[in-house]
């Protein structure tokens, strides 16, 4: 009788485990047939890019089927503070002193430099957020972020980044070397013999300005900027400069020593795939730093990708404290791009703004030795360069890269060869 019973149970033990060994099977197959039945719709093609959208909709930006949370009625009424969003060799030194000019702009020039140099060699995606912690404390006229990377240095207004062409500082009453109305580039000489003021002094004229501006090339990607776009106090707005992808790749080659260590940081902040570990190690030591700098302009155009996208999903409100600008627009019409840049930013132009305006684009040459340095450039010069410093293959290899973003931008492909 014991015997008969425990077979019962080995069988029964048998067959549950039978059981469940047939069930993933079963699944399995259901879910091919219904995948036969139904095939899967195409991935999209930036699936961070698509979460970043999600997050914005699903943070209050859609309520039944609308865009619903718009910001308070007086928005307009508070200080407007205005980021320049660029990258390197774009023109975006231009683009900024059009409103370091402007005298009721407080201007600061690439203050998050100071992160990169203080953090080498960490990669440019870890520091996105310390980049947009001091965007948001320098907007609100806080400077003592700027500690943070001074290590033992004396933090005064000639730790700013840029500070001798800076108008605010150098003119009254931080210092008297120049004039605030007068429209002109500042004299570094003069300026240099100012005296160093403490960050409290710059801040209390930071609070004076109705119009704050910040050019940068250190935010990767537009979706950094976005939660501080929410903060209604904030009331940020974006102008993003664009240029043709061939003439920044010519002009970053021209400049490479200048951007290597940049665009290794930029490098960094890349997965290393397989496809990107090539770009990380350049076979030719000879030229290490133009392969560097090279590797980084293909990470550059996926990132205006991304923001290309970003402001095409997002709701009316952010794009509404958006806008786009090409380089070459910018310089070919001067006076109008102008009088667009400061409409938007709610500020009035004056006949010796447009005239700094379009003495800066007809001047003589494509640039100076120095590449960071602001002077008037022949326009036309510096839009077309590329095609006569650039091989047919450095040219090709930028259009293949690139290709989706020229075509966003309007940039038609090379359609002459050249010998190399």
């Amino acid at each position: 009788m014991k015997r008969r019973l425990h077979k019962k149970y080995v069988i029964l033990v048998l067959a549950y485990s039978g059981l469940l060994l047939l069930i993933p099977y079963v699944l399995d197959y259901r879910d091919k047939s219904a995948q036969r039945a139904n095939p899967p719709q195409q991935q999209p093609r930036c699936p961070d890019l698509e979460n970043t959208v999600a997050l914005l909709w699903d943070n209050g930006y859609r309520l039944n089927g609308s865009d619903a949370m718009e910001y308070p009625a007086n928005r307009s009424q508070t200080r407007t503070h205005i980021y320049l969003h660029a990258t390197w060799r774009t023109g975006s030194s231009f683009l900024g002193e059009l409103f370091n000019q402007h005298p009721d702009v407080f201007y600061l020039y690439e203050p998050m430099w100071h992160i990169w140099q203080a953090l080498y060699p960490g990669d440019a995606g870890s520091l996105q957020g310390a980049v947009r912690d001091m965007l948001n404390a320098l907007f609100r006229c806080d400077f003592s972020v700027l500690k943070l990377y001074a290590g033992s240095q004396n933090i005064t207004t000639s730790f700013i980044f840029g500070w001798k062409m800076n108008k605010v500082i150098c003119s009254e009453p931080l210092c008297d070397a120049h004039r605030r109305h007068d429209v002109g580039l500042v004299r570094e000489d003069r300026c240099a013999k100012c005296q160093k003021r403490d960050l409290r002094e710059l801040e209390r004229e930071c609070r004076k300005y109705p119009v704050m501006v910040i050019k940068g090339v250190r935010v990767l990607d537009m979706s950094t900027l976005v939660p501080l776009m929410r903060d209604p106090t904030l009331n940020l707005q974006i102008i993003q400069l664009f240029r043709d992808p061939r003439a920044v790749h010519n002009s970053r080659l021209k400049s490479k020593q200048a951007l290597v260590k940049e665009s290794i940081q930029v490098l960094r902040s890349k997965k290393q795939t397989d496809k990107y570990k090539r770009l990380l190690v350049p076979s030719n030591r000879m030229n290490r730093a133009e392969s560097y700098v090279a590797s980084a302009m293909e990470l550059i155009c996926d990132n205006w990708l991304s923001d290309m996208l970003l402001v095409m999903n997002a709701p009316s409100w952010l794009r509404r404290n958006y806008l786009r600008l090409r380089y070459e627009d910018l310089v070919q019409h001067p006076m109008e791009e102008l009088q667009r840049l400061y409409r938007f930013s709610n500020l009035s132009t004056t006949p010796a703004l447009e005239k700094f305006a379009l003495n800066m684009t007809h001047g003589h040459g494509y640039s100076s030795d120095k590449p960071f340095l602001i002077s008037s450039r022949d326009a036309k010069e510096a839009i077309y360069a590329w095609r006569e410093r650039l091989n047919v293959e450095q040219i090709h290899q930028v259009e293949a890269y690139c290709s989706e973003v020229m075509r966003q931008l309007g940039y038609e492909k090379n359609s002459m060869d050249k010998a190399t």
